[in-house]
């Protein structure tokens, strides 16, 4: 019987204006009542109490009592105690050390998102309606649901850019794991080229974000000439920033899915490197370079592909010589600057390409680290204390 996974399938809708009003207020009070409820537990922590969901759940029945936030009655309460479950999960992650302590929404930086249970929302016929509307979303079907799909829940959102989503949680039985193989596969991130593997075969960097460096620098001229405030010409603006830069993130997005999908598909192991992009994007010449590679969010999509589908990805310590060791005879150069592309082993005489050979030496450490059963090795401290960082083969951006 194949696994069932749950698995959140998004697509854009357009809705009506009455719709979008009332999506609007659903927002505010989502936020509205995340706000209180986070300041009224940071309250009781201070004084030495505890708050947990049922205390705040009980807060929001009475705020809804008073006269100044009677408001809160006009839009659902689903998505209004789904924001109470956020904040407690917020905490406990918190308290579990996985997380920061959690922060106030802002109207005009937060994500306006709203989630609803099956109780809030009615989906028949292809048709999704949601509470307090009389009318189903407008939703462009760019893919098809799992069949006979029923949504656990469904989360509304709106974007900077102005685009309005829909996801839809659901079982799908599609996903499960994928027949065994006997192939593996090293990958080595890099700058001038996005991705290299251990078979040879080299994924350029595309630099979406180079792409559209023009045009988002007229934009962001545009937006810096408008009086700061609420106008609606420097809404406009801001709306034409938001949409390139949701341009560039869209475009790569599709390229690391598209990527490790494939990765997944034809490998049972996967082995990558531990590296630490927090860390790595506080070099100021390297940063945006580095971000609009997105190493971490394609560590991510790799990661949970892998477990849907029954795969392994390894990730071996990044303080392993992966550039400057011989991958034929074993031989450990001294000195790899990062300017030299390719070098001969003086042991073996073999010549190699810099990037391919990492990859073959990361394959070569994560079978070994598989056989073994060690797992992931831990971060290695620098003296300081501070997480360490391995050096990579980066260029400048010009």
């Amino acid at each position: 019987m194949a696994t069932r996974v749950k698995r959140a399938f998004k697509y854009r809708f357009y809705p009506t204006d009455a719709q979008a009003a009332e999506l609007s207020r659903t927002f505010g009070c989502v936020r509205k009542v995340y706000n209180m409820a986070l300041a009224a537990r940071t309250q009781a922590w201070a004084r030495g109490e505890r708050i947990n969901y049922s205390r705040t759940s009980a807060m929001l029945t009475a705020w809804k009592k008073t006269e100044e936030l009677e408001y809160l009655n006009e839009v659902s309460s689903v998505p209004l105690q789904q924001a109470l479950r956020h904040l407690q999960a917020a905490f406990t992650n918190f308290f579990a050390k996985q997380a920061k302590y959690p922060r106030f929404k802002s109207r005009k930086r937060s994500r306006n998102s709203a989630e609803y249970t099956t109780s809030a929302f009615r989906f028949r016929d292809g048709e999704l309606t949601l509470a307090k509307m009389s009318e189903p979303l407008n939703i462009v079907w760019s893919r098809h649901l799992p069949e006979r799909a029923q949504p656990s829940t469904v989360t509304v959102s709106h974007d900077s850019a102005d685009r309005w989503f829909v996801s839809l949680l659901c079982e799908d039985p599609a996903v499960g794991p994928l027949p065994a193989t006997d192939a593996a596969i090293g990958v080595d991130v890099g700058l001038d080229h996005l991705l290299t593997f251990s078979t040879g075969e080299k994924i350029v960097n595309p630099r979406h974000e180079r792409r559209d460096r023009a045009r988002l620098a007229r934009a962001q001229r545009a937006l810096a000439r408008k009086a700061r405030g609420d106008g609606v010409n420097r809404a406009k603006a801001r709306r034409a920033v938001a949409r390139v830069h949701a341009r560039i993130a869209d475009r790569r997005r599709d390229l690391l899915h598209k990527i490790t999908t494939r990765l997944v598909r034809e490998n049972q192991v996967v082995v990558i490197e531990d590296l630490t992009v927090r860390n790595m994007v506080k070099n100021g010449a390297l940063a945006c370079a580095i971000s609009d590679a997105a190493w971490r969010e394609f560590r991510t999509m790799l990661e949970y592909k892998a477990q849907w589908y029954g795969r392994e990805v390894i990730a071996v310590d990044r303080w392993f010589p992966s550039s400057k060791l011989c991958s034929n005879c074993g031989n450990l150069a001294e000195a790899m600057p990062l300017h030299v592309r390719t070098w001969t082993c003086g042991g073996c005489g073999v010549t190699h390409d810099r990037d391919v050979n990492a990859a073959n030496n990361l394959l070569a450490a994560g079978l070994a680290v598989s056989v073994c059963g060690a797992g992931v090795r831990p971060q290695r401290r620098t003296p300081s204390g501070q997480s360490a960082v391995k050096q990579k083969p980066l260029q400048r951006e010009p």
